[in-house]
């Protein structure tokens, strides 16, 4: 696993800020001077350096879906975010929330950082962390696939699997998580110890208003007419779309949803509610998917930043679990695209929304990781018969028959 990372950092190094080199072929046109092949060819390679890994967060591309493209007659594209160092837009995250707690003081180097996370937080934290001269201590539920806490041990951070369990439980990988960087401060003072708190710390959602957002922004342009996406924390939506809004008042939001959150029934119906709460309904995760990262049955912080300002959102997709299965491995097969559980919500969102806006659009959202860190759950087919759920067939390539028939977007009432 530890050669699987190493791999993916070397794999994943890609543009963002040139470091200082030699004469650009750019500057010696300026000066009149003719720009070899070689002097082009050097101002590239400068333009992909990086100071370290956390130079290489960011600036990730957008890529249009070609086969839900030409099915839907719109432009849909997908911001990779897989393509971040650490393997997922949690990337971002991270980066932002450990440079605030340091530049305020709350943490300080050989500190303690902990957070409570279904897996890909806790990778990029670790990440995070470690190049920053920070210890890690990452909570997560123990039905969450195994790689990710093998990707945050192979970072040399602290993993402490828990039962998953309701937040109001004091076993909460959240509460857990809190707690170990409470003893850390009252062992070590003011810095010692910090909570890194992502579903309520703002920087999650400042991270995508002055980073994801932008460049989503920058890449595709004013031909952009919706985002969609799946919350766990809600500071990518919030985040993005705010950034978007600014630069395009007119760009859509739309909210994604799996089965077992809520958060879809308080936009399109303003109850904070879903039928897998109701007494005797409740299984022994906190929502019934299989998907990991997004769904969510409270409103955090970072998605208040969406219901307090009225108009935000469009309309919400709700996403079962087999269609998120289904447009996994459809994608794969056709555009050679391998993505998680989340990244799957969200493209089956995608082909919604360009279904109800109609031909001619242009829709992105967030591949927010690859399907490497979901091999023992979503990519196994054994787990998945275990739990009924099997792929519908997704030979042909000119066919979205996997999704639902009944499923529309749901106008917001938020």
């Amino acid at each position: 696993m530890v050669a699987c990372v190493a791999l993916a950092v070397v794999v994943v190094a890609r543009a963002s800020a040139p470091v200082r080199g030699d004469e650009s072929a750019a500057r010696k046109v300026r000066r009149g001077e003719r720009a070899t092949k070689d002097d082009a060819d050097d101002a590239r390679a400068q333009s992909n350096r990086r100071a370290n890994v956390l130079s290489a967060i960011g600036n990730t591309p957008v890529m249009r879906v070609e086969s839900l493209s030409r099915l839907t007659r719109c432009d849909i594209y997908v911001k990779c975010e897989f393509l971040n160092p650490g393997g997922s837009v949690k990337d971002r995250v991270a980066l932002r929330i450990v440079e605030d707690a340091l530049a305020s003081g709350a943490l300080r180097r050989g500190g303690l950082c902990t957070e409570g996370t279904a897996g890909s937080t806790g990778v990029s934290l670790a990440m995070v962390c470690k190049a920053m001269g920070v210890e890690c201590f990452v909570a997560m539920p123990d039905d969450a696939a195994k790689e990710k806490s093998a990707l945050v041990e192979a970072y040399g951070a602290r993993v402490e699997r828990v039962r998953p369990v309701s937040i109001a439980n004091r076993g909460h990988f959240v509460n857990v998580a809190r707690r170990e960087a409470e003893r850390a401060r009252a062992r070590d003072g003011v810095g010692g110890g910090y909570f890194a708190d992502q579903f309520e710390n703002l920087a999650n959602f400042r991270a995508h208003a002055d980073g994801t957002g932008v460049e989503i922004f920058s890449e595709i342009g004013a031909e952009l007419d919706a985002f969609v996406c799946a919350c766990g924390t809600g500071g990518t939506l919030a985040g993005v779309g705010v950034a978007l809004k600014e630069r395009k008042p007119s760009v859509k939001l739309f909210l994604a949803d799996p089965q077992g959150s809520g958060l879809f029934n308080r936009v399109s119906r303003g109850v904070m509610y879903t039928k897998e709460e109701a007494e005797g309904k409740r299984l022994k995760n906190p929502f019934d998917t299989v998907t990991e990262g997004v769904g969510i049955n409270r409103i955090t912080e970072n998605f208040k930043v969406l219901l307090d300002r009225p108009g935000m959102l469009t309309g919400a997709v709700k996403v079962s679990d087999a269609e998120a299965v289904a447009m996994s491995r459809f994608v794969a097969r056709h555009d050679g695209l391998f993505i998680g559980s989340s990244s799957a919500v969200n493209l089956v969102s995608a082909v919604r929304v360009a279904q109800s806006l109609g031909p001619g659009h242009c829709i992105c959202t967030i591949a927010c990781d690859s399907g490497l860190r979901h091999m023992t759950k979503f990519w196994d087919d054994e787990y998945l018969a275990k739990i009924d759920l099997t792929s519908h067939d997704v030979a042909s390539a000119d066919s979205l028959s996997f999704l639902d028939d009944d499923t529309v977007v749901t106008a917001a009432r938020c």
